[in-house]
């Protein structure tokens, strides 16, 4: 009832905007966990210039006064960053500019993909983003054609050596399975409904067009190994491709947007360090695997962030969590680009701004070939 619903909204909605000969306004979907949020101090933006890669990059998301840009037709509602960041339902609207992070000292790939749709598309652009952190696939964003989650012996052994009942246990499980999938789709149907409450310039007679979903996730996943205890085989995390293709389905389906353009981001922390035998290896292919099914073919792709990590930027920080305290000036420097962790990418705008914009290149090939 719930998706007949959403569809009769969506379908109620958009067409009996799109008229006056403008073109529809394109919205895009942002929805993933804590690396979605984003926690790239926005202080990291200086380092940026100091590389060849990203200085280009950088004057794009800085002003003539040196300060981060507004965009003047892109408007962004952020849902999930701000408070506990885990679960409260705050959301933060406005112009697209640095600060729509985890915090609003922060960026996320949202920047740098509105700058480059911006500037490729040439027309006004609303970002949804509905991101919480340290939430899994498996169970908190679980998608509703997944039904319940099954649990297995080994799961239920686990429990028992630390002494938890299975039953408890599975019922917590049973209570928060979904609730961030919905959390998600709830938001941007509400945004949908009254798009002037975020964007008060926008007309009616103009429409909008669901222009593409980018989905960044799965730390959570990755490093659970009760219920991937086979991550470290080849096909470990299988079931996580599995849920990823029904999110896609389900998605699409609430949306009633049955093509709806996808861009997987695929985990990529430490870089390729660990080779291609490692859990992180087997993870990446998981998250990958819906690209490889016949029905995603065109309008499903997966951007690998690897590329983008920097190994020297990894162990810097490693030695600061070292409590090393001896660094030349040159490194001293350099660690001014570093804002957090490895599992937040360092939080390194030289890190993330380039994955923001991968993102918006990547959906603008999808949408390219489907015009094919």
């Amino acid at each position: 009832m719930r998706s007949i619903l959403c569809g009769l909204l969506l379908c109620l909605l958009a067409p009996a905007f799109a008229s006056g000969g403008k073109r529809p306004l394109k919205v895009f979907i942002l929805a993933g966990q804590s690396n979605m949020q984003g926690h790239a101090n926005i202080s990291t933006l200086e380092s940026m210039a100091d590389y060849p890669a990203t200085a280009p990059l950088l004057k794009k998301m800085l002003g003539p006064d040196g300060h981060p840009v507004v965009c003047n037709r892109v408007w962004i509602s952020s849902m999930g960053c701000g408070g506990n960041q885990y679960s409260d339902l705050i959301e933060k609207t406005g112009k697209l500019t640095a600060g729509f992070g985890a915090s609003n000292s922060e960026i996320g790939p949202e920047f740098t993909f509105g700058l480059t749709m911006e500037a490729a598309l040439n027309q006004p652009i609303l970002i949804i983003k509905t991101s919480w952190g340290g939430r899994n696939l498996m169970t908190d964003f679980r998608p509703p054609s997944a039904g319940p989650r099954e649990y297995s012996d080994y799961l239920q052994g686990k429990w028992k050596e630390r002494s938890l009942d299975p039953e408890k246990e599975a019922e917590k499980i049973r209570a928060d399975s979904g609730v961030f999938y919905h959390h998600m789709i709830d938001h941007i149907l509400m945004v949908l409904k009254d798009i002037r409450r975020v964007m008060p310039e926008y007309d009616v007679n103009q429409g909008f067009e669901l222009a593409g979903f980018a989905w960044f996730q799965g730390f959570n996943d990755m490093v659970d190994d009760w219920s991937y205890p086979d991550r470290k085989q080849p096909g470990g995390y299988a079931e996580y491709g599995q849920l990823m293709a029904q999110l896609i389905r389900d998605v699409r389906k609430d949306l009633a947007a049955p093509k709806l353009p996808f861009v997987i981001g695929i985990m990529g922390i430490d870089g390729n360090r660990e080779g291609s035998a490692s859990p992180q290896s087997n993870f990446r292919l998981a998250q990958a695997a819906p690209t490889l099914l016949p029905e995603f073919k065109g309008n499903v792709t997966a951007v690998q962030t690897a590329p983008f990590w920097d190994d020297d930027l990894g162990v810097l920080r490693q030695r600061q969590e070292r409590k090393q305290t001896v660094f030349t000036p040159e490194e001293q420097k350099r660690l001014k680009g570093i804002s957090n962790g490895g599992y937040h990418y360092l939080g390194a705008a030289k890190i993330i701004a380039p994955i923001g914009s991968a993102f918006a290149e990547a959906m603008l090939r999808l949408q390219k070939s489907r015009r094919r």
